[in-house]
């Protein structure tokens, strides 16, 4: 299970001068990225995050990757803490950032494998798991070759074999559909439900997105993020009996949009 609580983070603009950074040491400068992301994901479940693009998502998943710091908050890993225990969480966890970042000349296997190795596992093991993988995401013709000229779709099989090569039990995508046709797109979702089934492993799997067909066909639970705050959880029939809506869109928007017009409000109120 995945745990996270109270997350924030507020990246400041690049400093121009000596007098800048001491006045930003007095008065904290820049932009609240997020405010207070909090929401739980369970194994054998694929839990969303839903939200429009600047909500905080990315953001939270990269906090969650370990690769940036939290301002405030928790995060554990199967009752691990992310931030003091780091090595033992990111173990447990296999993640496919926005980025593919494949290395061009090398072929899909040798990308496989050399991700294998960084996560500790002997060649012929790092092998025997491209294979597997190869097999269950349907790349096997794509193995030997070079994963320069690949395709979107083709790169993104890659990268998510490259993310379980080590069969982590907890999987986090950001945004793992973009740029993909129907046809690779159909492929990624028919994986993740096979990850999420006791025969794929029972995976906890979270995944950001801003598309509502991804959530319905996809999510076990939704956690709906706006402004970098979580407004509200829950499956996706929960989502429209709270909004009284019987279309997940009106119901997105209703909990994402008036939410954020009702803080804003209240801020200028105060003000």
């Amino acid at each position: 299970m995945i745990a996270v609580d109270g997350l924030a983070k507020r990246f400041a603009p690049p400093a121009r001068g000596l007098r800048e950074i001491l006045a930003r040491k007095a008065t904290p400068a820049g932009v609240l990225a997020v405010e207070n992301v909090s929401f739980t994901a369970a194994d054998g479940r694929i839990t969303g995050l839903l939200g429009p693009n600047g909500a905080g998502k990315t953001t939270t998943l990269r906090m969650l990757a370990g690769l940036i710091a939290p301002d405030a908050g928790r995060m554990a890993v199967d009752g691990i803490d992310v931030a003091s225990r780091p090595r033992e969480a990111l173990a447990r966890m296999g993640v496919l950032s926005d980025a593919r970042g494949l290395y061009p000349r090398l072929t899909a296997r040798e990308n496989i494998v050399y991700y294998g190795a960084l996560q500790g596992l002997g060649r012929e093991q790092a092998e025997a798991r491209a294979g597997v993988l190869a097999e269950m995401l349907g790349f096997k013709p794509l193995l030997d070759r070079r994963t320069e000229g690949f395709s979107q779709g083709e790169r993104m099989k890659i990268a998510l074999a490259r993310a379980l090569v080590h069969d982590p039990a907890h999987i986090v995508l950001d945004e793992p559909t973009n740029g993909l046709d129907v046809t690779a797109t159909r492929s990624l979702r028919e994986s993740l439900r096979y990850l999420r089934t006791a025969e794929g492993g029972g995976k906890c799997i979270v995944f950001s997105t801003h598309i509502m067909q991804e959530v319905e066909r996809l999510c076990d639970r939704v956690v709906v993020v706006s402004g970098g705050r979580s407004v509200a959880s829950g499956t996706v029939d929960e989502l429209l009996a709270q909004t009284g809506q019987s279309d997940f869109e009106e119901a997105f928007v209703r909990l994402a949009f008036e939410a954020t017009a009702r803080r804003q409000s209240q801020g200028a109120d105060s003000a």
